[in-house]
């Protein structure tokens, strides 16, 4: 059974459009999952699973999220801050 003409590109036309609503179909359920999470739960699972990588890297058995290093916007940000508290007590001084 052969298709004639142009009724072939209609059909992969019709393929295409059927793969981007089911792509579309998926993604906003993924989306929908995923706002179901408040930040803090999302952070907290993310140190589990930091914790988890550097416990296996390092062949210990489990890491207590204490000792999670900071990541380096927060050490930026820790230094920025003890910056501006310095400057603030010299400025205080003269």
């Amino acid at each position: 059974m052969a298709l004639r003409g142009g009724k072939w590109w209609k059909l992969v036309g019709l393929a295409g459009l059927v793969g981007v609503a089911a792509t579309g179909a998926v993604a906003a359920r993924h989306e929908r999952q995923r706002r179901n999470y408040s930040p803090d739960e999302v952070r907290s699972v993310l140190h589990e699973r930091y914790a988890r990588s550097l416990a296996a890297r390092d062949g210990n058995a489990e890491l207590p999220l204490t000792q999670v290093p900071l990541g380096p916007k927060n050490r930026i940000s820790r230094a920025l801050r003890q910056f501006r508290r310095r400057d603030r007590r010299s400025a205080r001084r003269s």
